[in-house]
């Protein structure tokens, strides 16, 4: 736990120099309705990154000066929120913790922005839709730093929010193929009910700390620290039906409804299904959701909340299994999948769940670290894959490719530096933090089955070195299967596409050094990373020698040959025998390559009885009949039948009627004074 320390006002302008950037081009195109020249446009929104990044370097800075039992800088605007006893505060954290989300979101972000440049290039489109696409990048970057840079739950939920509603934006970029406009619409609705899960624990946790005396009734980090002593010793009455006992802890409710909110952020079983569609938007859109920001804010919060899931073990259980579920079942789908953008699509799924699996396990700093490392080579693997796209005129089929690296040199050779960190050979980033994740369920003896949680991480390493190699074999290996058309005019993407993965191919290679186990740098204190988190995020040490260490990774290494192994004998040495095989596995192969046709049976079972309930009931029966029918045009019949067959006898302009009716009326006032 660390101490608050003097206000530092320079945090924020980290999230305000991307929301400048935003609102300079919201205005121009919204309300002056002119596009600025494309140099403008670039100048503002990467100037804009690039100087948050800088600010962050120098905040980072700033924070490392620090003891090392105080790192933390703070940044209070203003009361947000204040009714009661509650209050949220608009205010800025930069701790070890948000310091290298913060790192990543800027540093990532701006390669991607800058790569942007080159790959957006060709949209000359009438809607503006180059500066269009930088201003909603702008306000995602600022989202995903309020979310990480917040100092409270309500602020986090913002941010939380903010990246929902970009992601919608940016996936459904291309919004007239109506396809794209359904995968920002679906990925929008699978997170609120995530979102929903969320809301839940932020209303709990305020509801049993707010009559609580000498507890503050707020949402910051600080307060629920604070509330641990209190919380972890409630209990509460769940129904029935539910698994288990009747009473659970209440850490563990409020535990496993943030899960919910991160399993639908970060896209875990059952919620994942709005990840794989969201490779419906712009390439630099699916590096920048898939690599380095919004799929591991569900991390970051498990992380960040690291306190109160070290008071719910059950809770993390639940984190750890299903961490490593989604990582073998998402790496299976991989394996079949022919669309270079999708196999990486799955890929990001499998390796959210081992960031899972290690946070599940308590090991915080070991599924950071996977946060980080997999930002570097999951962003230089979208990436690389958006250069091939370019060249490939626009094709994602790897049937149609092959035979590329003779073709476009620079993206092949960067592309395969992203393949080698992900599968986990050494001494690539991607070694050094799965063999922190497999380690940590290896020694999580409070989790129940961890050896079988540490089986299925090494099945799905070698899972992953199988796909990932696959589809380098078939991309840029072998004959080239792209029509004579476009062989002809395959070339390497313009600079600002190459230079982005120039950078990211050496953080792929250099990046794990940050924090390598003692077992394999024989350097004390080696894992520099661990060690700059402790003080924020609980851990849970275990005494491991650094020869079975050594052999853990040996194993997880030689697991991950076997994977390339079989690719270069299927795809390579013997294509042949790769279709023979995929024909005689029949029914498994469709439910793979069919993606166990789970977005179908969602489809069968929620969406269509959804719409066909809303049509017959809430369209119908209520819209229709209810407020239509016998709301505004019920009272507007009854008024014209009131005006039309009675109130119209009343003027007829004859006088002698008028005469009549004045003595009826006289007639009518007499008889009630004589009474």
């Amino acid at each position: 736990m660390v101490e608050p320390s003097e206000s530092y006002p320079l945090l924020r302008w980290i999230p305000l120099l991307p929301l400048l950037g935003a609102v300079v081009h919201g205005v121009m195109l919204g309300l002056l309705g002119r596009q600025m020249p494309r140099s403008f446009t670039i100048g503002i929104s990467c100037g804009a990154l690039v100087l948050a990044f800088l600010l962050s370097c120098v905040a980072f800075v700033s924070l490392l000066g620090q003891p090392a039992g105080a790192r933390v800088l703070t940044d209070e605007l203003y009361t947000w929120i204040g009714a009661g006893r509650f209050s949220a505060e608009a205010a800025l954290l930069f701790d070890p913790l948000s310091a290298v989300m913060c790192l990543v979101v800027t540093g990532v972000g701006s390669l991607i922005h800058i790569y942007s440049i080159g790959y957006m290039d060709d949209d000359h489109r009438e809607d503006k839709g180059f500066q269009r696409f930088f201003c909603y990048l702008n306000l995602f970057i600022f989202s995903m730093l309020v979310l990480v840079l917040g100092d409270n739950l309500v602020l986090m939920f913002l941010g939380w929010e903010g990246v929902g509603l970009c992601s919608y934006l940016l996936i459904g970029f291309w919004y007239s193929d109506r396809w794209n406009a359904y995968c920002g619409t679906k990925a929008f609705v699978v997170n609120r009910i995530g979102d929903f899960g969320f809301l839940v624990g932020i209303f709990l946790t305020f509801w049993s700390l707010s009559g609580v005396e000498g507890l503050q009734a707020g949402v910051s980090y600080e307060a629920l620290r604070a509330g641990m002593g209190h919380l972890s010793t409630q209990m509460v009455t769940v129904p029935g039906w539910l698994p288990g006992p009747t009473e659970w802890h209440l850490t563990t409710l409020i535990g496993l409804c943030f899960f919910v909110g991160a399993a639908g952020k970060s896209a875990q079983i059952p919620l994942y299904v709005w990840l794989p569609d969201a490779m419906a938007g712009p390439t630099p859109v699916s590096a920048l959701i898939h690599a380095a920001t919004m799929v591991t804010a569900g991390v970051y919060m498990v992380a960040r909340l690291g306190f109160l899931y070290a008071a719910a073990p059950g809770a993390s259980a639940l984190v750890a299994w299903t961490g490593a579920l989604t990582a073998l079942f998402a790496a299976t789908i991989a394996i079949a999948q022919t669309d270079i953008k999708k196999v990486l699509a799955y890929s990001t799924v499998s390796q959210l769940g081992y960031m899972f699996l290690a946070a599940g396990c308590m090991s915080y700093s070991a599924a950071m670290f996977h946060v980080v490392t997999h930002a570097f080579f999951k962003a230089l693997l979208f990436l690389g894959a958006g250069a091939v796209i370019l060249a490939m005129h626009h094709e994602q089929d790897t049937d149609k490719m092959g035979g590329l690296r003779r073709f476009i040199p620079w993206t092949h050779w960067t592309f395969l530096m992203g393949v080698i960190a992900i599968a986990g050979f050494p001494p690539f980033s991607g070694f050094f933090s799965k063999d922190e994740v497999l380690l940590s369920a290896w020694l999580a003896h409070d989790v129940p089955g961890h050896y079988a949680l540490y089986a299925i991480g090494l099945v799905t390493a070698g899972l992953t070195a199988f796909y990932m190699f696959r589809l380098y074999f078939r991309t840029f290996w072998g004959e080239c299967r792209a029509p004579a058309e476009v062989r002809s005019h395959i070339h390497e993407p313009a600079r600002t596409v190459i230079a982005p993965l120039v950078v990211l191919a050496v953080l792929s290679v250099l990046g794990g050094f940050m924090g390598p186990s003692e077992a394999f740098v024989p350097i004390k204190d080696a894992n520099s990373f661990a060690h700059f988190l402790e003080n924020v995020t609980p851990s849970v040490h275990h005494d491991v020698t650094h020869g079975t260490e050594r052999i853990l990774a040996l194993v997880a290494v030689g697991v991950a040959l076997a994977g390339l192994g079989l690719a270069w004998l299927l795809y390579v040495s013997r294509p042949g025998l790769a279709p023979r095989i995929a024909d005689s596995l029949g029914g498994l192969r469709a439910a793979v390559q069919n993606k166990y046709w789970i977005d179908e049976a969602y489809d069968a079972a929620i969406v269509r009885p959804l719409v066909r309930l809303s049509d017959a009931v809430l369209y119908r029966g209520v819209d229709a009949g209810a407020i239509d029918g016998a709301g505004v045009n019920g009272i507007g019949y009854l008024v014209r039948s009131v005006a039309g067959d009675a109130l119209k006898y009343m003027q007829t302009g004859l006088a002698q009627n008028y005469l009549l009716l004045m003595l009826l009326g006289s007639i009518g006032i007499v008889g009630l004074l004589v009474r």
